[in-house]
């Protein structure tokens, strides 16, 4: 070996050129087990208790006879060797291989060969991929094992060192507020290296092929460690109780299972999403699950997954948003009662053509010589007619009804122009010159028709209603296409402007300078191009009279 063994005594020259040889640089141990024969020889009896306890008197009866500088510097105590010559292993040895070394020793004293050993892989927080040998030499007494563990060294801090970081790292996951989860992931580690051994890139297509392995990740990915928030969130009596595969996290939510090991595969960093998660009480809950996955030389046993309740927050939003549905809806309905007149117009034009046309109809069926042709003609002129009534009825009942948004792809051209039939006669009316300048071929943009409708209709109401009965009164509307590619619509008109003090808060909800006004149309107006992905802005322009522009998006390319 590279340190110097054995310093105390006089051990066998040929004990320590075969230590050298083979566990240079590694940390050796030199055991008495002759205390612990008795445990030994009788071997560990049923009960995890039971094996517990026979582990604690082997290990507590087998004394450190001498150690190299390496296993000191390790696991030793801050006095040095001389401080654990005459102790017992139990106190240096790592905790989380006690179960490994005794079975070992156990192993190597009952098999009776001069040379007995025995080998395992075991864990260790400072040392990759450890190997644990236990043997007996033909040239020391039966009651005298050697101990040494090969690996590539992690970090050159001591276990001890170590395991106080572990500590205030455990303590610091068990005190946090959210809920954290430890899960060891290393199985499915191994696999992947396997496939991509194999050639196995696309992992999608892979787990297409192989559904199997979500489940078996589900079961050999495991919970390690949880805290009281998590405990508490799943609804479980004690941490403990959710220890073991972590397939329990994704029994609501299996496509996120599929998800979170694509994510492991593509060596990604961290994946989150939000999911349902069955609690253990059988409750249903909206999580964000966060998981950040290891890359070495980190502990590749420690993925942490962090989950955040998202319920009540969701529960609240879908209400908010059927409360701004409500008074959407309630605003549409609003509107429509301020054109009651210009519906009422719209509405009797058609009907009007359809009374006229069927009069006539039987004036030429009366005569004597009916002329079929012309009634005919005149046939087709009611169906045309009492179609376009049906049309202002469908708009009508489509502004009022309560129904979720429809998203399609929508020509804003269209859209303006349907708006303009609830408007028509009142801007005829008052003798309101409109001017229109529509964009041609611009780009679709995706939102629900009636809430766009909502939006221009609105706008072109406050533009009416600002001009009054002035003489000359104008209203200017155009689409375009935007300097970022997103498509615009802008009215204008010559009214007497928005005072300067209230720009800053006409979108305010309750908002209002009409008498007679809630204050909630330009409000909702907002609310529906905010949640189209768009916006609204308003001004004064120069010349006088108020500007409004809405953008929108474009949809976009397929390709």
């Amino acid at each position: 070996m590279s340190e110097t063994l054995p310093s105390a005594g006089d051990p066998d020259t040929g004990i320590v050129l075969e230590i050298d040889g083979l566990y240079r640089g590694s940390p050796y141990w030199e055991l008495d087990t002759s205390d612990a024969r008795i445990f030994i020889d009788a071997g560990p009896s049923g009960g995890e208790l039971r094996q517990a306890n026979w582990v604690a008197e082997v290990l507590g009866r087998s004394r450190v006879v001498d150690v190299n500088d390496r296993a000191v510097h390790l696991v030793g105590t801050f006095t040095g060797r001389e401080d654990m010559i005459g102790r017992p292993i139990a106190d240096f040895w790592p905790p989380d291989s006690h179960d490994d070394l005794a079975d070992l020793i156990a192993q190597v004293a009952a098999d009776r060969s001069p040379d007995a050993m025995r080998t395992r892989e075991i864990t260790s927080l400072l040392l990759q991929a450890p190997v644990l040998t236990v043997w007996r030499s033909q040239q020391a007494g039966a009651d005298t094992m050697f101990v040494a563990v090969k690996g590539v060294v992690n970090d050159h801090r001591s276990y001890w060192s170590l395991r106080a970081s572990e500590e205030r790292y455990r303590k610091l996951i068990h005190h946090m507020p959210n809920p954290l989860l430890r899960v060891d992931a290393r199985m499915m580690g191994r696999v992947f290296e396997r496939l991509r051994a194999e050639g196995v890139v696309d992992i999608e297509s892979y787990l297409d092929a192989h559904p199997e392995l979500i489940a078996f990740a589900e079961q050999s990915v495991r919970i390690t460690e949880v805290n009281p928030a998590a405990a508490l969130l799943f609804g479980a009596r004690s941490p403990t109780d959710l220890v073991g595969p972590v397939e329990c996290l994704f029994k609501a939510s299996p496509d996120t299972a599929r998800r979170v090991t694509i994510a492991h595969f593509d060596r990604r960093r961290s994946h989150a999403e939000v999911m349902k998660l069955r609690t253990l009480d059988g409750r249903l809950l909206d999580v964000r699950i966060a998981v950040t996955f290891p890359t070495p030389p980190e502990q590749l046993d420690v993925t942490v997954v962090g989950l955040e309740d998202l319920t009540d927050q969701l529960r609240t939003e879908a209400q908010l948003r059927q409360l701004q549905a409500d008074f959407t809806r309630a605003a549409r309905i609003s509107t429509l009662g301020e054109l009651a007149t210009s519906i009422a117009h719209e509405v009797n034009q058609p009907l009007a053509a359809i009374f006229t046309n069927a009069e006539t109809s039987l004036r030429w069926l009366s005569r004597d010589e009916p002329n079929l042709a012309k009634v005919v003609q005149l046939t087709s002129r009611i169906v045309a007619s009492a179609r376009h009534a049906n049309e202002i009825v469908h708009r009508i009942r489509a502004m009022t009804a309560k129904h979720a948004p429809e998203w399609r792809p929508l020509d804003l051209n269209e859209v303006v122009d349907e708006a303009l039939l609830f408007l028509r006669h009142d801007i005829d009316a008052r003798s309101i010159r409109l001017s229109t300048r529509l964009g041609l071929g611009l780009p679709r943009v995706i939102g629900d028709r009636v809430q766009l409708q909502q939006v221009v209709v609105n706008l072109l109401v406050n533009s009416v209603q600002a001009i009054g009965q002035a003489k000359a009164g104008r209203v200017e509307l155009s689409t375009g296409l935007g300097a970022g590619g997103e498509v615009v619509f802008i009215i204008r008109d010559n009214g007497p402007g928005i005072p300067e003090d209230d720009l800053d808060r006409i979108f305010e909800g309750f908002f209002t300078t009409k008498d007679e006004g809630m204050g909630l149309g330009l409000a909702i107006c907002q609310s529906i191009m905010t949640a189209h992905g768009g916006g609204i802005a308003a001004s004064n322009r120069p010349e006088g009279g108020a500007c409004f522009q809405l953008w929108l998006p474009a949809e976009p390319d397929p390709a």
